[in-house]
């Protein structure tokens, strides 16, 4: 059986998917699953009529354990930076210090930040169901966009302060003790910087990777204010309060950054590298004439993916088919955190590519 269609039908592609979330993971080397022989064409026929779910249980373990890895980590640094933050308050009461204060409130919008990312990963460890076929990952997305109003407010809530003290400055004091809570506010911060890199690069998380960056920025911003009471002790008594506004914009470029990340996110954009990964492992898969297509997008702190792939056309429907299985374990090994992928077969020349490659075909 090749794969002719009867007259009047398009040339189909043929499609495998990895199943139910978490599935499709590749077996250990050696273990060819006897895909040869009559018990390798039996495999195959079965696989038309069965999802493919190499190792699920497997896979979603994994997937939930990143998530309470997550949890964790967001926890964790939510009470590092709020015991910071009340560390810094103390002594905002006691010296009227504004870029003190500034930087206080930019420490506790970052330590609130972890409230809605990790309501998102509980949120995203839901099954999916009929409505929500692909599951609630996103939610980590939209997560992202109450984290930037978060920013956004602490920025506000900083120049506001500084501006008010620029038009009516203050003696400030207990200048030792702001200096020393500007060194607790930055070591605070780059220890949870490091935490929340650190597992959010291991979990695939995104979310957490850039709550580890934003809270690296505010360490330096806490070096600040020892700057500003520097100044007021060689007799500059307006160094903090613009200090305070110094503050207020680089609060303002962590804004952009992370702005731009929910957006990229949100409009599906992927490293580039990845995808390069992805094409590699797809023309080195033993049957692929060439590749036609790959898309990646994140759900939450997963890829998942969508190949098609082109094939000789007189291969039988079920040696497309195992070649496309071959595709879709090389690349679940082979590009991180790629959860699941489905991957599309047709024959070399296909006529209808053009038809396919127009905007809103897929829709």
């Amino acid at each position: 059986m090749g794969l002719n269609l009867a007259p009047g039908t398009s040339r189909a592609e043929f499609r495998t998917t990895s199943g139910e979330p978490g599935a499709g993971s590749v077996e250990p080397a050696g273990h060819h699953h006897g895909h040869g022989g009559w018990g390798g064409l039996r495999h195959r026929l079965a696989h038309l009529v069965t999802p493919h779910s190499h190792d699920a249980t497997k896979k979603v373990d994994e997937a939930l354990a990143a998530s309470r890895e997550g949890l964790r980590a967001l926890w964790v640094s939510f009470a590092g930076l709020m015991l910071t933050a009340a560390a810094q308050a103390v002594v905002v009461l006691l010296t009227g210090s504004v870029a003190l204060l500034s930087d206080t409130l930019h420490n506790v919008a970052d330590a609130l930040t972890a409230i809605p990312i990790a309501i998102a990963f509980l949120v995203g460890r839901r099954a999916a169901t009929r409505s929500y076929t692909y599951g609630y990952g996103r939610a980590e997305d939209l997560a992202g966009l109450v984290v930037v109003a978060f920013i956004a407010a602490s920025a506000v809530s900083a120049g506001y302060a500084a501006m008010t003290r620029l038009r009516d400055p203050q003696q400030l004091a207990y200048l030792g003790a702001v200096a020393a809570a500007g060194v607790i506010g930055f070591v605070g911060n780059e220890a949870v910087a490091r935490y929340r890199i650190r597992v959010g690069r291991r979990i695939g998380s995104a979310a957490l990777v850039a709550d580890g960056l934003h809270a690296r920025t505010d360490g330096f911003t806490s070096l600040a204010v020892v700057l500003g009471a520097a100044g007021v002790g060689l007799g500059w008594d307006l160094a903090d309060p613009i200090i305070g506004l110094l503050i207020t914009v680089a609060i303002l470029y962590v804004l952009r950054d992370a702005a731009g990340q929910v957006w990229r996110r949100l409009m599906d954009a992927v490293d580039p590298e990845l995808v390069g990964a992805g094409e590699r492992v797809l023309r080195g898969t033993p049957g692929v004439e060439s590749v036609h297509r790959l898309r990646l997008r994140w759900v939450g702190h997963d890829l998942i993916g969508e190949a098609v792939i082109r094939l000789d056309p007189a291969l039988t429907l079920a040696q497309a088919h195992g070649i496309a299985t071959d595709a879709e374990h090389r690349m679940i090994h082979a590009v991180p955190r790629l959860q699941r992928v489905t991957v599309h077969t047709g024959p070399v020349g296909d006529r209808h590519d053009a038809l396919r490659d127009h905007p809103g075909a897929d829709r």
